[in-house]
């Protein structure tokens, strides 16, 4: 504006022309526009330099010494595939512990359920299984084998994990599968896909195993994203499988069709089962109660149902004709 008012006295004057203060606004707005540009770019390093810093920590960050440990101790006759005794946790930098004094055990081929509300402490409490955190209380033991005896590789081999948030990568279904086991036949991946309830909608699909996912699963629904998760955790037939909150995106049948497939693994995984919803634990062999990072009460359902005001409340919440009919 001020160039224009400028340049129009200039003109009214007889100093420039028309066309002289027209091509000065024009030189002046191409400047104007590198210059935004400069500032953009300038944010944008500015930006990258910070992010560098922050990929540059992670990549440095060190790995677990895999406890110090060089070779397997061998596992204890007659003992639990994996025990808690008193274990608890507390994160990084909190004043309240997310996990304290839990205690149970689980064997091969069992079904275990965790439920709670929301906070309650399940995730918490699964994570400890692979040793994605260190327990700072009690201890976690597998076969009778207490885990700082254990390399934490030779751990994580045995487990599988299905997170909450399902992750896929841009590939083929045979290449996603493969990131369980990576040497797993055509014939291993069918029977992880059927054991998850995935055959046959991969089979639909053009290419069958050969058919693309996008980045993210993109092009697939949360359901079937969730089944292959499944899948993929369990081509590796692993001796633990924990499945946290991982079907939440099913509908009842292919869940529970899930479930019954699980039970017929002739690997006998012990599965743990994490949900807020009792449909999904209610046929385990045992269920956790968590509440407020305690171990509420364990149980079957019809025990727990009768016995544990926890578990009857968050079931009644979820099935109001049972409450009425009280």
């Amino acid at each position: 504006m001020l160039l224009i008012w400028v340049g129009a006295l200039r003109v009214d004057g007889g100093k420039l022309t028309q066309g002289e203060v027209v091509a000065l606004y024009n030189y002046m707005a191409k400047i104007l526009v590198e210059l935004i540009k400069l500032a953009d770019l300038i944010i944008t390093i500015t930006r990258a330099l910070a992010s560098a810093k922050r990929a540059a920590a992670l990549i440095d960050t060190k790995g677990e010494d895999e406890n110090g440990v060089a070779s397997v101790p061998a596992p204890v006759a007659g003992a639990p595939l994996i025990e808690f005794r008193d274990a608890g946790l507390t994160y990084r930098g909190s004043a309240e512990p997310a996990l304290e004094h839990i205690s149970f055990t689980a064997d091969r081929g069992e079904r275990i359920g965790v439920i709670g509300g929301t906070g309650s402490g399940k995730s918490s409490l699964v994570s400890l299984i692979p040793r994605f955190y260190k327990n700072d209380g009690g201890e976690v033991l597998y076969s009778g084998v207490p885990a700082q005896e254990l390399p934490v590789g030779a751990i994580r081999e045995r487990i599988g994990v299905v997170p909450q948030h399902t992750a896929l990568f841009r590939g083929s279904v045979r290449d996603n599968i493969r990131w369980g086991k990576p040497d797993a036949t055509d014939d291993e991946i069918r029977e992880a896909l059927s054991a998850a309830q995935a055959l046959d909608f991969v089979e639909a699909k053009e290419g069958g195993l050969d058919f693309m996912i996008q980045e993210n699963g993109s092009n697939l629904s949360g359901g079937q994203k969730q089944r292959l998760a499944i899948a993929r955790a369990l081509v590796k037939k692993p001796e633990i499988l924990i499945l946290d909150d991982s079907s939440s995106a099913l509908d009842y049948a292919t869940d529970l069709k899930l479930r019954q497939a699980l039970s017929q693994l002739d690997s006998a995984p012990c599965v743990f089962t994490v949900s807020q919803r009792t449909v999904a634990v209610r046929d385990c062999d045992r269920i956790l109660v968590l509440d407020d990072g305690k171990l509420a009460g364990t149980g079957t359902h019809d025990e727990l149902l009768k016995n544990n005001p926890i578990y009857r409340e968050i079931h009644l919440s979820q099935y109001p004709e049972e409450a009425e009919k009280r």
